[in-house]
């Protein structure tokens, strides 16, 4: 559950909760913590899947839908895994960037060469990588803990935002599609079933169940740290520079660094280049179930590390403006949330397939309810973001 919430705390996530609390000051907190209970609820059912199938979301689609939407399905994921590619090189390029004034384009190729070695870890097995994955995850936390500290926030105005919900014109609705398409990542969806499919394998029903009730407690830790740290970013942001907003995340950077002094300043780099190193190597494995599953085929890990980056180098390379990049990328991701989501409560809610785990008529409501709100959520995001 720690790896897969490395999507959740990835550089789409810093960029759409700190424009939020830089924008609107702690209005949009009840988003935020809507996002994280969507995404404790999405990678339960997940996790669900793979502990009671033995099979991942990638390969029970594969098995259940004819060739023209398994390819459709495969292909889309495809895209998916590009765009989130994009958004965590062009993260840690602008870190490394704000860290040591390098050009992006270098900074982005050090990333590269940064994830390479993550992946390597993976030789000695899957653990190995799962824990620099948490070590980093554990200094994004601890970088925002800090700031929370120094920024000394409005806590009765945090309440009020986190406990009444409203927003304020159609800016503050844009952006909260933002950060629910921020959180609810497709290729964490297909990541988690693949995770607990073979690391404790339940021989009987009741074993099934009973592992199952563990990774409940792993998901709900490991979601509540990554929205902690989502709902953090927001007041940072609200606290430093509501009203006035900051420009991105460079200005939120060097807005930091005026107020709280460079430390803090290179506090807040560094817990972005742990984002964007962590999330684009989880990306990387997440790709490598997607192609497994969906068409029983996969590459060397190395081989598709470089794939999937190739596009992200070239568009950093064309001299996109970074934080327009971000944004674009949110929106491509929109169109992959629907297309895991759904096949999710479909094969979770046949009792056929998931036996004793299978979820009840409560449960189901919930996820529909949920799917609902982030694909209506997303088609404004992405009509918003189109519109001349």
């Amino acid at each position: 559950a720690f790896v897969a919430a490395v999507a959740y705390v990835d550089p789409g996530n810093f960029a759409t909760d700190m424009e939020g609390g830089a924008r609107y000051g702690y209005l949009l907190l009840w988003v935020v913590a809507c996002a994280d209970l969507v995404a404790v609820l999405v990678q339960s059912m997940s996790a669900r899947l793979g502990i009671a199938t033995g099979r991942n979301l990638a390969e029970l689609c594969r098995e259940a839908f004819p060739w023209p939407v398994v390819a459709l399905l495969w292909l889309q994921a495809e895209a998916v895994a590009m765009a989130t590619d994009l958004a965590e090189f062009v993260g840690a390029a602008l870190a490394l960037r704000l860290l040591f004034g390098l050009a992006l384009l270098p900074a982005a190729l050090l990333t590269g060469a940064a994830v390479f070695g993550l992946l390597a870890l993976q030789r000695r097995g899957v653990r190995p990588l799962e824990a620099a994955v948490s070590a980093m995850v554990g200094v994004i936390v601890l970088a925002f803990a800090l700031q929370v500290f120094l920024s000394g926030p409005e806590w009765g105005r945090a309440v009020a935002g986190l406990l009444e919900p409203g927003f304020a014109g159609p800016g503050s609705v844009l952006l909260a599609a933002g950060i629910l398409g921020a959180t609810v990542m497709p290729h964490a969806i297909y990541l988690h079933s693949a995770l607990v499919q073979r690391r404790v394998v339940g021989r009987t029903a009741e074993e099934r169940r009973r592992i199952y009730r563990f990774e409940l407690l792993d998901v709900a830790v490991a979601m509540g740290l990554a929205g902690l740290v989502n709902a953090s970013m927001l007041v940072v942001a609200a606290a430093l520079f509501h009203p006035g907003g900051a420009a991105g995340l460079e200005g939120v950077f060097y807005g930091i660094s005026a107020l709280e002094g460079r430390w803090a300043a290179l506090l807040f780099g560094l817990a972005l280049l742990a984002s964007g190193l962590s999330s684009s190597s989880v990306g990387t494995m997440s790709g490598q179930v997607v192609m497994q599953g969906f068409v029983s085929r996969s590459i060397p890990l190395f081989a598709r590390r470089a794939l999937t980056m190739a596009p992200a180098l070239a568009v950093i390379a064309a001299g996109v403006d970074p934080a327009r990049a971000l944004v674009l990328s949110q929106v491509v991701l929109s169109f992959g949330i629907p297309f895991a989501l759904v096949p999710l409560i479909l094969f979770c809610r046949d009792r056929a397939l998931m036996g004793p785990l299978a979820a009840g008529r409560p449960l189901t409501a919930a996820a529909a309810a949920a799917a609902a709100a982030v694909i209506s959520l997303n088609v404004l995001l992405l009509c918003q973001t189109l519109r001349p």
